[in-house]
C-alpha cells in the first residue's frame, strides 16, 4: 500500500448564489479594494489515505468528494493529490 496526501477543493456552481462571497465582495469593495470585482466562496479539505496505487487513491478521493464532501446538486469539487 501507498500513502497520498490530497487537498479537495469544494465551491458552488456558478449558477447557485453565493451569499457569502457577496457580503465579502462588498466589504472588500467599502474597504477600498475596488479591483475585486467578484468573490466566490468555498471549502477545502486536506486528506490522508492509503491505496494500493494512484488510480485506486484518485477512485477513492472521488467518491467520498462526491458523496460525502460535497453536494453536487449545487457544488463541485476538484482534488490535487501527491504520494508521501
Amino acid at each position: 500500500m501507498k500513502y497520498y496526501r490530497a487537498k479537495v477543493t469544494v465551491r458552488k456552481t456558478e449558477t447557485v448564489a453565493d451569499p457569502e462571497g457577496k457580503t465579502i465582495s462588498e466589504a472588500l469593495s467599502r474597504l477600498g479594494y475596488q479591483n475585486i470585482k467578484s468573490v466566490r466562496s468555498g471549502k477545502v479539505f486536506f486528506l490522508e489515505l492509503e491505496a494500493e496505487d494512484k488510480a485506486a487513491a484518485e477512485t477513492l478521493l472521488e467518491t467520498v468528494s462526491r458523496d460525502i464532501l460535497s453536494n453536487p446538486i449545487i457544488e463541485k469539487f476538484a482534488f490535487e493529490i501527491e504520494e508521501i
